[in-house]
């Protein structure tokens, strides 16, 4: 009897080529000089970090004489007289209440401009696009000059209202921009369902789109707060006494008068880290979210 063949085995996993296995060598080898680099950035910055919350907790005598050491004392009384001295507890509530106020209704006034820039298409919606574009090209420094003339003419120098206001029409184009995305995304299905119902233009916005925008509200809120807590030019040219310094300010103000009364670094670097703590820890609670936010909001 003639043996029978045996049946091609259809599970055998092919063997990757010469050519093959090279493109994935050199791909892998590409991407090692930009990982590395993200690596040792990222690195440098939790030393720094480090060493400005352990250097916090040292007597400026160990700071000077032994910067690498850990402390063998705990110096917790640093805060508080960075907290009181310092001036950093009336600027941390300044800033908090500052930098709320600001991106909450930075992010309230964007969203129906960015509906409607969203939703709909023709010259004028393409022309108010490129407005908005163009005003996140224009160099902060440009414009300090003007709006100092403008605000003096208000009577809003020396004024956290007139910081606010500064803070959200400097912030606005970056938000309507942000947004644009996000609403031009959401299904043209749900507006037409909810004409033929009967539901108002603002109704439909207010109730539908909105709460289904969430996602990127929050990463536009996010961002903003973080830029406005960090913000030193405007609170440098706009706020003149003490009592209405934000964190930047304030930061700025105790370095100058250790220079003249004899430096406390470890209340210095504690009052630099009241200043940084809060946006580090919501970043750390939220980072996620901003980092899917701005993802979903470029690629739709």
């Amino acid at each position: 009897m003639t043996a029978l063949a045996s049946p091609p085995d259809t599970h055998t996993t092919a063997v990757p080529s010469r050519r093959t296995r090279r493109r994935r060598l050199s791909s892998v080898l590409g991407r090692l000089p930009g990982t590395a680099a993200v690596w040792l950035f990222t690195g440098f910055c939790l030393f720094a970090f480090a060493y400005m919350l352990l250097s916090s907790l040292k007597s400026s005598r160990d700071i000077v004489e032994h910067p690498w050491s850990l402390p063998t004392t705990l110096h917790i009384e640093n805060w508080s007289t960075a907290w009181s001295d310092g001036g950093f507890g009336p600027a941390f509530m300044n800033s908090t209440a500052l930098v709320v106020c600001a991106a909450v209704v930075t992010v309230a006034v964007a969203a129906p401009a960015a509906y409607v820039l969203g939703r709909r298409s023709g010259r004028l919606s393409s022309g108010l696009n490129v407005y908005f574009v163009l005003g996140l090209g224009i160099p902060m420094q440009v414009m300090v000059l003007p709006l100092y003339a403008l605000m003096n003419r208000l009577e809003l120098i020396n004024s956290l209202v007139g910081l606010f206001t500064l803070y959200v029409v400097v912030s606005l184009p970056f938000t309507v921009f942000l947004l644009t995305s996000f609403f031009a995304s959401l299904p043209a299905e749900l507006e037409e369902a909810a004409a033929l119902d009967g539901v108002s233009a603002s109704m439909t916005f207010w109730r539908i789109m909105l709460p289904l925008a969430r996602g990127g509200l929050v990463t536009a809120t996010l961002l903003n707060a973080m830029s406005m807590w960090n913000e030193t030019l405007l609170a440098l040219m706009f706020i003149q006494t003490n009592d209405k310094f934000t964190l930047p300010l304030a930061l700025l103000n105790y370095f100058q008068q250790q220079q003249f009364t004899g430096a406390d670094f470890g209340a210095l670097f504690a009052g630099a880290s009241i200043s940084i703590l809060p946006m580090i820890g919501l970043y750390v609670w939220l980072g996620r979210r901003i980092t899917e936010g701005i993802t979903m909001g470029t690629g739709k």
